[in-house]
């Protein structure tokens, strides 16, 4: 091999260590305050005063858990928490739902409007939640939905409903035409199809679409300051509660925001995969 192959070779490979390097010290320093906080989860108010967080790397004595079992017992954040979860899901399930039926409605139905309708659909994607606070505030409360989880919930849902349905009507459109044709042709009704081919085939693009709209509902505090009920705010709304009422009360507010934290970490990691391959599906595709 000649000398000139041979240090491009080394020097590639320096490259690509260097940027290895990188991406690992942009990771940790991205990570850092989510370690900050989780370590501050476990100090005592009386540490955190008298020093930062970084005093438990060299005194990890002064680590506790008595932070994490006086807020079991704060009704307020448990409770908000339980208030989240009432909310996050159904608006997650129903935009999930709402927007595969309605993505394959607009990828490979025939019916009057159809492409007027879609426009209209990506229209919505540029309409900011700030324009529709008032109306929908006005709405809400005359029909008795105003300060309900069911608001909440539906406000989402409005929302999460356009981008659901532009995503995944490009994503069902790409579905080879032969391919649902044939299941036809084998009797195969719209439901059927829709159950059995097209939920199967777009399984991760709609698995991509549940991460975000959970994580968006789950840190939302707007809507939530807005709409909720505010007897039993969501985790967001709880814990800016906290500041508001008990500034120094960091005992409660540092394992209450890593809790409120670690859900969408685990939510996101446990579908990771789909995630990946829902991101990678679309970039081919």
């Amino acid at each position: 091999m000649s000398t000139p192959a041979v240090v491009g070779r080394l020097a590639a490979r320096a490259a690509s260590g260097a940027v290895r390097v990188f991406l690992v010290l942009a990771a940790l320093f991205w990570l850092l305050p989510t370690l900050g906080l989780l370590i501050s989860s476990f100090l005592s108010p009386t540490d955190l005063n008298t020093g930062g967080w970084w005093q438990a790397l060299t005194a990890p004595s002064k680590l506790t858990a008595a932070n994490y079992a006086r807020l079991l017992t704060n009704d307020t954040i448990t409770g908000s928490l339980l208030s989240t979860v009432a909310i996050a899901v159904p608006a997650t399930l129903l935009v999930l739902v709402l927007g595969s039926l309605a993505g394959y409605a607009f990828a490979w139905l025939e019916f009057p409007g159809r492409d007027w309708l879609f426009l209209v659909v990506v229209g919505l994607l540029v309409v900011p939640v700030q324009v529709a606070l008032i109306p929908v505030s006005e709405l809400f409360g005359a029909i008795g939905l105003f300060e309900t989880t069911a608001g909440v919930v539906l406000f989402h849902t409005a929302f999460g409903l356009p981008f659901a349905i532009f995503l995944l009507r490009n994503f069902f459109a790409e579905i080879p035409r032969e391919l649902l044709e044939a299941a036809r042709l084998d009797g195969a009704g719209e439901l059927r199809l829709f159950a059995k081919v097209v939920l199967p085939l777009g399984g991760p693009a709609i698995a991509s679409l549940g991460i975000f709209q959970f994580l968006w509902v789950w840190n939302d505090m707007l809507v939530a300051l807005v709409f909720a009920d505010s007897a039993h705010p969501p985790v967001t709304v709880a814990l800016q509660q906290q500041v508001r009422q008990f500034g120094n009360n960091i005992d409660v507010l540092a394992p209450g925001a890593f809790l409120s934290m670690v859900v969408p970490l685990v939510v996101f990691f446990a579908f990771q995969r789909q995630f990946v391959t829902g991101v990678m599906a679309g970039a081919v595709k």
